[in-house]
């Protein structure tokens, strides 16, 4: 089942939080409302309890107990749906108003003599209609008397209806409201989520051509800014390796193409006309040349492609580097006197790693200070421990500086400071360096070039002989 999108999760939760917001105000309006009409039928009904009793006062002899129910009618003129009952000893019935209805639980209740006020109320239903009506004592004024008991109702019936019409309203409106909250949190997704689609957009716009493109920070939600950080690093990091990338398909085009040309141009000349055996022993011995810079520089591509895709599983064992840099010193001391070049070594240390692809990136780094070393000049390899236990390792020589917008690039494929030249030195392909930087990365270790004051250095920082490859 395809996930749901953002924007309608974000309505949903939008949605259902207003929902239970709305339905539990709508529910605590209706309540307010009603205990506010229940109050105001108490305090109507208190008023009245009140004016019985002090009709009830004023009844001081038997002759004007008789004329209770004159006085109380007249009290309660204009009073609809108020209604009156007044129970004396034995449940005499001493007055009751014109169609009054109480319950005969409530009539017959006997209230305590001290209350006066805060009476519970009781509801009930007569004929289709509702009441409300409370029950207490009053006292004649007739000496000796006990007290009888006042019932005093009002018909609710009108805030029954109000109160219908008034939750059919108001749940209307809140149902109109949770409509009205999830188009408007839906608006509010998709305006919030806006950054995101443009993300996308400028996603699906990007090319080999428009890798340049960029998602300016400033211009989404805080909490979106990694996100743009991390795309427009993205973005970066794919230009730089599609440059990169592009540069090396020209390089390899051009390192073939030369070695092609020259293998093309011999074999026309030879096959030009009838040459002797040893004329065509030269041109195959020349043609060997060029097979044998073939080979090598297929060997080393398919080094580094097996190095960018992490299958150069070195081998783990102790590699006394002071001692391979010996040998590789005696490999290289007759080429470095033919120069007049002197070597030299200082320093010791063990690492643990695949001893001959450690001594090959050894080999690269004194092969290339060799060849840049000017005449009575001295390559120097120094091997020390870092303060944090870690080897380092340093190949040293003489020279023209590089300038610093070079060195960075040192170790990409194919890459010289000066193209131009670089027939007239060496017969290398230009990933020497590039081989010596994968071999030091898969022991997972780094290496840096440095250039000043007439002087190039290539540092290597292998992990401690301890340490996990």
């Amino acid at each position: 089942m395809r996930p749901k999108s953002i924007t309608f999760r974000l309505t949903l939760f939008f949605s259902t939080a207003s929902t239970a917001v709305l339905i539990v105000i709508g529910y605590l309006i209706g309540a307010l409302v009603e205990a506010h009409f229940e109050q105001l039928d108490l305090m109507e009904l208190d008023g009245k309890l009140e004016l019985v009793r002090h009709t009830l006062s004023k009844a001081r002899t038997p002759a004007g107990m008789a004329a209770l129910s004159e006085n109380l009618s007249d009290a309660l003129v204009g009073h609809h749906g108020l209604s009156v009952a007044v129970v004396g000893s034995e449940r005499r019935l001493l007055f009751e108003s014109p169609g009054a209805v109480f319950p005969t639980t409530l009539l017959e209740s006997r209230p305590p003599e001290d209350s006066s006020g805060g009476e519970k109320p009781v509801v009930w239903q007569q004929d289709g209609q509702g009441y409300r009506g409370i029950a207490s004592t009053a006292v004649t004024g007739i000496a000796g008397q006990p007290p009888v008991i006042v019932a005093v109702a009002v018909n609710t019936e009108h805030h029954r209806v109000f109160m219908q019409v008034f939750h059919q309203r108001l749940w209307l409106a809140i149902g109109a409201s949770i409509a009205l909250t999830a188009l408007l949190g839906w608006i509010a997704a998709r305006r919030g989520l806006a950054p995101v689609h443009e993300l996308a957009r400028l996603s699906q716009g990007i090319s080999a051509s428009r890798l340049g493109e960029r998602l300016p920070p400033q211009s989404v939600p805080t909490e979106l800014v990694d996100l743009a950080i991390a795309f427009n690093g993205m973005l970066a990091r794919l230009e730089g390796s599609f440059r990169r990338l592009s540069d090396f398909s020209s390089d390899l085009a051009h390192e073939l193409r030369t070695p092609i040309s020259n293998l093309m141009t011999q074999t026309q000349v030879a096959i030009s006309k009838a040459r002797s055996a040893d004329q065509y022993r030269e041109v195959l011995y020349s043609n060997l040349e060029e097979y044998e810079r073939l080979a090598r520089m297929i060997a080393d591509m398919l080094f580094l492609a097996k190095a960018d895709n992490g299958l150069i599983v070195p081998s783990s064992e102790i590699v006394d580097l002071a001692a391979e840099t010996r040998e590789l010193f005696g490999f290289y001391e007759a080429f470095a006197e033919e120069q007049g070049i002197d070597l030299a070594l200082a320093g010791a240390g063990n690492v643990k790693g695949d001893r001959l692809m450690i001594r090959r990136a050894l080999s690269n780094l004194l092969s290339n200070a060799i060849r840049h070393t000017p005449r009575d000049g001295s390559v120097r390899v120094l091997i020390d421990q870092g303060k944090s236990g870690e080897i380092q390792l340093s190949v040293e020589n003489p020279g023209e500086d590089i300038a610093p917008e070079h060195l960075p690039r040192l170790f990409d494929r194919f890459y010289r400071v000066d193209p131009s030249r670089h027939k007239a030195r060496s017969d290398g392909a230009g990933l020497g360096l590039a081989i010596t930087k994968s071999i030091v990365e898969a022991h997972q270790g780094t290496i840096q070039a440095y250039s000043a004051q007439g002087s190039t250095r290539f540092a290597i920082a292998f992990p401690a002989a301890g340490a996990e490859l």
